[in-house]
């Protein structure tokens, strides 16, 4: 099926999120990945077997956990047609070279295979086979490179086949810093250089970027990446509320793990208490909103439109948090706010406190 006409459904029947899977026999992922990497004209650029790259996705895409309410193949095809579509905006218009956005597309596919449905966090706590092997750093993000290279290995994978030595160096170089940077202990540093890049950034006379080394081109695509894998909140209200529905209980489902092994709870993962309204003001107030609108300055004006539905988004979810008691009636160590944890060893965002945001909630 035709990646627009897909995309169009997606949208249109965004009621029925699973409609996706429906649309594409049960191979989102594949899908998408196959329309999108053909419509490049990939496959032909890089010399990728038709029937190597089908087998590959395929296989890809039966590493994804079925049973995870959000972190599956529906996810993955979500955030690559997010890619896709981040980098035809005008602004980045002939800036990359194929191989770059091979590595982009291909990043994007393999970033959450094999998900446990579980946080970095919890699988430090619980000293997971995983924490163990990458020694608490970056554990998800370094297993799902792992399993994604591993995969190329298998018989009739090797998508990259008759790339020559340099250009698989390069790609796998590409699609480490993407992958890694999806990290939300990451977060703030990437956010803080694309504001950096923001003030600095140099355009030719038609408006397009001007990115003239390694660190700049592979600033700006883990920063688009992530955006992509941070782009539920800016989708139709519709949409973006079933994605919520979907991450809400797979950390409740982590929430029930935890009180069984009685290990302390995560924030926003105990289903008798966690008030989704405010953690998704929280989300987007201090982790989506920043991010986007750093972007939008960087490919100006392109990302408008994207930027004004998060802000409506936000609007929505701001006057749906229900009303808090009268301030006569708590403490002044009890007053209500938004507490969105999160500690940079754990992978989850900058600091800790009343404004600070879960970088496990990938919305």
């Amino acid at each position: 099926m035709n990646l627009d006409v897909l995309v169009l459904y997606y949208i249109n029947h965004s009621n029925q999120l699973s409609f996706l899977g429906y649309l594409s026999n049960g191979r989102p992922l594949t899908c998408v990945a196959w329309t999108t990497f053909t419509s490049r004209d990939l496959l032909n650029t890089l010399k990728i077997p038709s029937k190597t790259f089908i087998t590959f996705m395929m296989t890809l895409e039966d590493h994804y956990v079925k049973d995870n309410p959000f972190h599956n193949s529906l996810h993955a095809a979500d955030v690559t047609q997010g890619t896709h579509v981040l980098l035809n905006t005008p602004a980045l218009e002939s800036v990359f070279t194929p191989l770059e956005i091979t590595a982009a597309l291909f990043a994007a596919c393999i970033h959450d295979v094999d998900h446990p449905g579980l946080t970095n966090q919890f699988l430090i706590n619980s000293s997971s086979e995983l924490a163990l092997m990458y020694n608490d750093e970056s554990v998800l993000e370094n297993h799902h490179l792992a399993v994604a290279f591993k995969l190329l290995q298998n018989d009739g994978c090797d998508i990259f086949c008759n790339m020559t030595k340099k250009q698989r160096q390069t790609l796998r170089k590409m699609v480490i810093d993407m992958v890694l940077s999806t990290d939300m202990s990451k977060h703030m540093s990437l956010l803080a250089d694309l504001k950096t890049m923001v003030e600095t950034k140099k355009v030719a006379g038609s408006g397009v970027l001007l990115l003239d080394n390694y660190t700049d081109r592979i600033q700006v695509l883990e920063n688009l990446v992530h955006c992509a894998d941070l782009s539920n909140p800016t989708k139709p209200l519709s949409l973006y509320k079933q994605w919520v529905e979907r991450l809400m209980e797979e950390f409740f489902q982590q929430g029930d793990k935890e009180r069984e092994a009685k290990m302390d709870i995560s924030p926003m993962c105990d289903r008798h208490s966690a008030t989704i309204e405010k953690s998704q003001v929280g989300f987007i107030d201090y982790i989506v909103h920043p991010l986007w609108e750093t972007w939008a300055d960087l490919v100006h004006p392109d990302a408008q439109d994207i930027l004004d539905t998060l802000e409506e988004n936000r609007d929505y979810y701001q006057a749906a948090i229900p009303p808090s008691p009268p301030a006569d009636d708590i403490g002044d160590g009890q007053r209500p706010g938004i507490r969105f944890q999160v500690t940079l060893e754990e992978g989850e965002g900058e600091g800790e406190g009343e404004a600070s945001a879960s970088s496990e909630a990938p919305m």
